[in-house]
């Protein structure tokens, strides 16, 4: 086994990793950086976000307002501590970006534009076009690539962490060209391996986001914190699951049902007042406008699909120019795959998993349990997001807490120079023989991957679905306990070593049903309604007993749920009211 040394070793090459890889090299230059990546960075699904990055740069606006409507937006549930720092952060990281050659569009006297977005009461989406993850994306990767300490591990998978008396000192991972398991010695790791929007059956998530790093550290020993909450974006097309941004929205688009009625007036989401009216209708969180979507299908009042139901996502009234202007990829995503031309037909859209709002439990640094295991991106949880995100908000806080974990991972790894070599060798190489034995050399198995991984998803839209009760909940325990023991049975066709995906595909699903479990777990012991968390059996916010974060604990059976008090500074819990 070939064994490999750096200071921090970040997993991960989406925006949160790129960040961070270039704070160690801008701030620490001393350190030897390792960037360890299942995809080519430019890869890596920051580049699929398309409608912008918040942050406080106008007049009219003021960290306060941003404060308050992401602690509104996350239903109380987000880390007041953490809210405070991310805002007051944000317009630098953003003004970084554009320095570094991010292509921001601008207003005709040449400053940053912005666009509203969903549950935010004033215009601070910067964004490029509707392209914006893609640019910042190229822009992040383009300014890593100039330091030379940083070495780059290019489709190189993370099987487990190394973990040495209590102590993070590195990871195994398997190099996709060889199929051959590695040791990457380290003396901090950073986790910016992305969410979890594979386990589910419709997702705008890509193929990679198979909550990998939430896994990883779960197995070490750290908590997954508050995986009951899950996001549907009200904007995926039907069957694909493929992202029509909020900024579609954010520049005009209104929602109206099968018979052209703009039916989020009926849900507390304002009157239809001309456009542009902020905190109404359109511009309502994700949450309430997904919620809005499964009652109005239950009223048939939306629109047969060949892949279900939908309503439909009325851009006609902004004008071709507009939209080539402002939302060209909208066209072409809606022409390639749904065969419409925005500027003249309506786009079919529903519900789809977006987003995890949970993840691995870290404090404001990045900082796990485990000393030297930091995280940051969508597969950590600070929580800045708490029961619901605000669009816009995930792509400043890849900024925002990848440069923060970066700067704790380098204090560690200065503060903390030895590492067990031999004992993370022995590790090392007890991963590479479970690998060889479960996998590779396995004889017999009966179970497959893709009847697994379907039965899976099913589980879990049926059970942590925009919806949820205990009369699904609890069936469900018991079943994707029983989808990971039936795992154990798995078999492959493919035994070869180099780019073997099947067994990279295995290993993903053990990850997948992993997590799955906590977040069924943690859906069924929190009985109440909060942002993105909604049970019908348990209509109400229950602050009382219920203002606090989920933590699911692995053990030897079923997950162990704890729980964990919200951080409140300044604002105390309140009705969440829109369209007022």
């Amino acid at each position: 086994m070939e064994i490999h040394e750096h200071d921090v070793v970040i997993v991960g090459g989406g925006g949160a990793g790129l960040r961070a890889a270039i704070e160690l090299g801008e701030a620490h230059p001393h350190l030897r950086v390792a960037v360890v990546s299942k995809v080519y960075p430019m890869r890596s699904h920051t580049v699929a976000a398309e409608g912008g990055s918040a942050a406080v740069i106008k007049p009219n606006d003021s960290l306060d307002h941003h404060a308050y409507d992401t602690v509104s937006g996350s239903d109380w549930l987000g880390d007041q501590d953490a809210i405070e720092a991310f805002v007051k952060e944000a317009p630098g990281e953003m003004i970084r970006m554009d320095h570094w050659g991010c292509p921001w569009s601008r207003e005709p006297d040449g400053h940053v534009a912005v666009r509203p977005f969903g549950g935010m009461t004033i215009e601070r989406t910067w964004y490029a076009a509707d392209k914006s993850g893609f640019h910042m994306l190229h822009t992040l990767f383009q300014t890593a690539l100039k330091f030379q300490a940083t070495k780059w591990y290019h489709e190189w998978f993370a099987t487990k962490l190394l973990v040495d008396e209590g102590r993070c000192q590195g990871i195994t991972a398997i190099e996709l060209l060889t199929g051959q398991v590695h040791a990457i010695l380290a003396k901090a790791v950073i986790l910016c391996t992305g969410g979890m929007g594979r386990l589910y059956p419709y997702t705008t998530n890509g193929a990679i986001k198979t909550a990998d790093g939430m896994a990883l550290s779960y197995r070490a020993g750290v908590a997954l914190k508050d995986m009951e909450f899950v996001q549907y974006h009200p904007t995926g097309l039907p069957g694909s699951g493929i992202l029509i941004t909020e900024g579609a929205r954010g520049d005009g688009g209104i929602l109206v049902n099968k018979d052209g009625y703009r039916y989020l007036q009926d849900y507390g989401l304002g009157p239809p007042d001309p456009w542009p009216r902020l905190r109404a209708m359109e511009l309502g969180p994700r949450d309430r406008l997904s919620q809005a979507f499964v009652h109005e299908d239950a009223k048939g009042r939306t629109i047969q699909t060949p892949f279900g139901t939908a309503v439909h996502l009325d851009l006609r009234h902004l004008g071709e120019a507009k939209i080539n202007k402002k939302l060209p990829f909208v066209r072409e995503l809606a022409k390639n795959y749904a065969g419409i031309d925005p500027v003249h037909d309506p786009i079919p859209v529903r519900p789809v998993v977006h987003y995890a709002m949970g993840g691995i439990d870290t404090d404001i640094h990045g900082a796990t349990t485990v000393p030297g295991l930091f995280a940051a991106g969508e597969c950590a949880c600070i929580s800045l997001n708490g029961a619901n995100r605000l669009g816009s908000n995930s792509l400043t806080e890849l900024l925002v807490f990848g440069r923060r974990a970066a700067a704790a991972a380098a204090r560690f790894a200065t503060e903390h120079p030895k590492l067990a070599k031999e004992l993370l060798k022995k590790q090392a190489a007890d991963e590479e023989g479970r690998i060889a034995a479960q996998f590779i050399r396995k004889q017999g198995g009966k179970e497959r991957i893709a009847t697994l991984r379907r039965e899976m998803n099913l589980v879990m839209e049926e059970s942590t679905g925009i919806y949820r009760d205990g009369k699904t909940l609890e069936p469900a325990l018991p079943k994707i306990a029983a989808l990971k023991e039936r795992f154990r049975n798995v078999t492959l066709d493919d035994r070869t070593a180099p780019f073997n995906t099947e067994l990279i595909s295995a290993i993903e699903l053990e990850f997948m049903l992993e997590v799955a479990e906590a977040a069924i777990h943690s859906a069924f012991q929190r009985k109440e309604s909060r942002g993105s968390h909604q049970r019908t059996d348990f209509p109400k916010r229950d602050d009382q007993t219920f203002l606090k974060h989920s933590m699911a604990y692995r053990t030897d059976g079923a997950p162990r749920i704890g729980y964990k008090d919200v951080v409140i500074t300044r604002w105390p819990p309140a009705e969440r009211v829109y369209g007022k």
